[in-house]
């Protein structure tokens, strides 16, 4: 059990009331939840001190034995197993802790408030509306963070998860398939109906998936373009050429013609994201950037020398020289 004082983990006073205490664990449960940290393993432990305090606070009679006995006055009223179960984990929330509790099962209380906090939903009777178990409920809404490459975000995949969930008074153990649609976004929820927890009674929550699409090393999004950076030589720039170029699904050939400068954009039609519920595709844009050597050999350095003196003013420069003239004229 921790050791820190509930309150002060909750960041409420000792003489905080029960929406208080409720409204201030909320928050923080949002903040430090496991989906939202995945794989920071202090901000899982905050998760469970915020859920063992509010466990104890958030019923009257355990939150006196608190008060008064401190730590030990907690653990008695949990029973061996403390409050996540035997093992520490999140297994333990499906019934009565012992102690005489009047809080119900914490998981429906709070966990089910959260999600329908996150995905929009509405959990039992609300806060204050009497008892829970008098009626049949819809089950606990959950969430799985799906990880997909960059390329099936934009082809589309299918994928078979793991995960477990609540089907009556037993966790059990779930494998399902899911198809990821062609286009979909980071972020974008894919929602399995009655694939969540279900209680005794009531229709089963539902489960939504969470896309996370992984970073590319060369395409970014952009909607539904597609970009690319594509550095060029300068001697390319100046003269032209054809250069072959990956796409999401392929390879395609363009054309830089002579005279192309550093931050021009070409655009393959059609090469993008598919549009989920129209038609057609984004595009490709390809955005050039000219390379500039910092070191080049001494005949290469005699050319352009020689370059330089039969050289006339870039159209770009020639408008830069003309306005600086323009300037300096004005202020004489």
């Amino acid at each position: 059990m921790s050791k820190k004082d509930f309150y002060s983990l909750l960041n409420v006073s000792r003489t905080a009331t029960a929406d208080e205490i409720k409204k201030s664990y909320r928050k923080l449960a949002m903040q430090y939840h496991p989906d939202k940290n995945p794989g920071d393993k202090k901000a899982e432990e905050k998760f469970k001190e915020l859920s063992e305090a509010y466990e104890v606070l958030s019923d009257p009679k355990k939150r006196e034995m608190y008060d008064q006995f401190g730590h030990a006055g907690a653990q008695g009223g949990f029973g061996a197993g403390g409050p996540f179960g035997g093992a520490g984990g999140f297994g333990g929330f499906g019934g009565n802790h012992g102690g005489g509790s009047q809080s119900g099962d914490p998981f429906q209380d709070i966990f089910g408030d959260v999600f329908g906090d996150i995905f929009g939903g509405t959990r039992g009777t609300g806060a204050g509306a009497g008892p829970r178990a008098r009626r049949p409920t819809k089950g606990t809404d959950l969430r799985y963070t799906l990880n997909v490459s960059f390329e099936e975000s934009a082809i589309g995949t299918e994928k078979v998860i793991s995960f477990m969930r609540q089907r009556g008074s037993k966790e059990e153990s779930a494998k399902l398939s899911v198809n990821v649609p062609a286009g979909v976004k980071e972020g974008q929820r894919l929602k399995l109906s009655g694939e969540g927890d279900a209680g005794t009674s009531g229709q089963a929550g539902d489960l939504y998936v969470i896309i996370s699409v992984q970073e590319h090393p060369l395409f970014k999004r952009a909607d539904n373009d597609v970009t690319l950076d594509l550095p060029i030589s300068y001697t390319y720039a100046i003269l032209g050429t054809n250069i072959e170029v990956p796409t999401l699904t392929g390879k395609a050939m363009i054309r830089i013609p002579p005279g192309t400068h550093s931050g021009q954009i070409f655009r393959l039609k059609g090469k993008g994201f598919p549009k989920i519920g129209g038609f057609g595709s984004g595009d490709m844009l390809v955005r050039i950037l000219v390379d500039t050597p910092s070191h080049i050999s001494n005949r290469h350095k005699e050319l352009i020398e020689e370059l330089a003196k039969s050289e006339e003013p870039t159209p770009m420069v020639k408008a830069f020289q003309e306005k600086v003239s323009h300037l300096m004229r004005n202020r004489k």
